[in-house]
């Protein structure tokens, strides 16, 4: 994929170059480069599409999604239309265009959609899924674009790439993985095979351990595997049945810390092997509960 300074820089001409052309072959070529390419858009240039239908985002999520932009950057560009004078209008990837407005960011990295081109840009996405330079995380992001931009469903999608649907559903599911472990993907520290291991996981905590784990160590996939396989299985000791892993023992002795020295009190949490637990934060006055209050409140 181009690098976005380089394609930024030509992005009004090729623009202009598609709007002019009547040349069906000039113009496919055109709209493939613009396909391919990652611009880099003021977020006050991009209004949000009227017949979108979702309506509602979920306050926390997003709040938790600007944190991790403003941590690692936004790494699944936003789609939008080419409306003429450097005015966008948003396709898909509203939610990241709310948090990253959050965030602060003052420019974007977006794909860029010119009119009555869905059959083209079809075209143009599957014919880019199938080089061999891809990494995993650009074929989940080229897999999603197809399915949101031209309306496919997974059993579509993989009669169009040629790929089993089990294949298909493996990739996108990399988009739900926390932004740290998509940097690790998308900067080769981590393969496909590495990063279907993790997705697998649904404690966050462990989920997090074992990526470091895995980066640190340079752990193969099959050693991965294995040492999430040592987690799930049970553990028989009669005396200790809820006993937790040292080393996820340890994660959650470094939580515990960071919000007791954030919030200036005790905390305690009660964690089961199963992954449900509680937090306990402690006051010893009206006044302290107010000033756990105020920080939580600010964190907001």
């Amino acid at each position: 994929m181009n690098k976005k300074s380089e394609v930024s820089k030509g992005l009004r001409s090729l623009l202009s170059n598609i709007e002019k052309t009547n040349n069906p072959t000039e113009r496919s070529q055109l709209v493939k480069e613009l396909t391919n390419s990652i611009a880099l858009i003021s977020p006050e240039q991009i209004e949000v599409n009227p017949f979108q239908p979702r309506s509602e985002f979920d306050t926390d999520q997003l709040m938790d999604l600007a944190k991790s932009i403003k941590t690692s950057g936004l790494i699944q560009p936003i789609t939008v239309r080419a409306l003429g004078g450097n005015k966008y209008q948003l396709i898909s990837g509203e939610r990241r265009l709310r948090a990253s407005k959050m965030a602060g960011l003052k420019e974007v990295p977006a794909y860029i959609r010119v009119a009555n081109d869905q059959e083209m840009l079809e075209m143009a996405l599957v014919e880019n899924i199938q080089r061999a330079d891809l990494n995993a995380l650009e074929i989940a992001i080229s897999y999603q674009r197809l399915m949101d931009e031209c309306h496919l469903t997974h059993e579509a999608l993989s009669e169009r790439v040629g790929k089993d649907r089990s294949t298909v559903t493996n990739y996108v599911r990399l988009l739900k993985l926390p932004a740290q472990i998509q940097s690790s993907i998308k900067d080769g520290q981590l393969t496909m095979g590495h990063a279907r291991a993790l997705a697998g996981i649904d404690n966050l905590a462990l989920q997090m351990k074992l990526h470091n784990d895995a980066t640190n160590q340079q752990l193969s996939v099959r050693a991965l595997e294995l040492l999430i396989r040592s987690f799930n299985t049970p553990k028989q000791n009669i005396n200790k049945p809820n006993t937790i892993p040292s080393s996820i023992s340890g994660e959650i002795q470094k939580i515990k810390d960071r919000l007791s020295q954030h919030l200036g009190t005790k905390v305690e949490i009660n964690r089961a092997q199963s992954g449900k637990g509680s937090i306990t934060m402690h006051f010893a006055s009206d006044e302290e509960l107010n000033h756990i209050m105020g920080i939580m409140i600010q964190d907001q």
